[in-house]
């Protein structure tokens, strides 16, 4: 606990701070972050991040496969198929991705019980995505899935 005045810690049975004078009349507790939910903030926002990357190249990518039907010749039947739908499925899969990071994110902040199930399947999807998403896979996997970091984030999936 800390004084009002002056922030200097103070010990339960105190009526005066020993360090300015001031009489203590409502002592504000203090609790600091855990690791884990340190962790889990700066996990929250680079899974936003990363979403939010891919977010705009997969929209792009869906409407350019409507424009591309029209751009391709009209004596390429197959082209004119496959084309706009390999586009499609390209930019459906970028956007789905993004989607699902944008809200694992968002769950890992506020510490909702599905995001962490969610979240090591997104980590273990982009182990495959190299550089970054190695990277961000790795640095999923390594917190939410220890012992410790398991308990502790149900803990907070229950208060919340």
């Amino acid at each position: 606990m800390f004084c009002n005045a002056c922030g200097a810690q103070l010990q339960p049975q105190f009526r005066v701070c020993p360090s300015c004078g001031c009489p203590i009349t409502s002592v504000v507790p203090v609790t600091l972050p855990s690791r884990l939910q340190r962790y889990l903030r700066t996990l929250g926002i680079l899974w936003i991040a990363a979403g939010a990357v891919f977010v705009i190249p997969g929209l792009v990518l869906m409407a350019v496969s409507g424009v591309a039907r029209a751009a391709i010749p009209a004596t390429e039947e197959l082209g004119r198929f496959l084309g706009p739908l390999i586009l499609l499925i390209i930019g459906g899969s970028l956007f789905i991705v993004s989607a699902s990071g944008i809200l694992v994110g968002w769950g890992l902040l506020k510490h909702q019980p599905w995001a962490r199930m969610v979240g090591i399947v997104l980590g273990i999807v982009s182990l495959l995505h190299p550089p970054f998403g190695t990277a961000l896979g790795i640095y999923t996997l390594w917190g939410l899935l220890s012992d410790q970091g398991g308990t502790e984030y149900q803990r907070f999936a229950q208060a919340a």
